[in-house]
């Protein structure tokens, strides 16, 4: 008979409940001296292209191109997950197909994380709720 351990059974558990399935956003401030003192400037870049992203994040601040502080904005769309263990989920709700990242960085150093899945393409509600919450984890100028 083998035994499982119970950290072993709560890590097994948290997996298979977490693999693609939480729609709240995960954030992770890596510099915690950020909310205390917040980059002057911005400067942003997202990937892939989209227009329609960069405009609505332009009229949510006024971004610098020779800022060394790079908001990283990344969407997907079309995306499958594959774990098994949500099976039930996928074929019986509405499951994330996309997702959106803003990363904030200085040079390669990695500051600030904000991810969440999607339903649909990201829009600009989508855009306007993650830097709402950007700025307030980190108040920027």
């Amino acid at each position: 008979m083998h035994r499982i351990s119970f950290a072993g059974a709560l890590t097994a558990a948290l997996v298979f409940l977490s693999a693609c399935s939480d729609r709240h956003p995960y954030v992770k401030l890596y510099d915690k001296n950020l909310s205390k003192n917040p980059p002057s400037c911005l400067a942003l870049q997202v990937f892939p292209p989209d227009p329609d992203a960069k405009k609505t994040l332009r009229k949510l601040y006024r971004f610098r191109s020779e800022c060394p502080y790079l908001l990283k904005v990344t969407t997907k769309e079309g995306i499958v997950c594959r774990s098994n263990g949500n099976a039930p989920i996928k074929a019986t709700s509405n499951f994330p197909s996309a997702y959106l990242r803003m990363e904030l960085r200085r040079g390669m150093k990695l500051l600030y994380t904000y991810y969440i899945d999607l339903t649909d393409e990201p829009d600009a509600s989508d855009i306007e709720a993650a830097f709402d919450r950007f700025k307030k984890d980190i108040p920027v100028h």
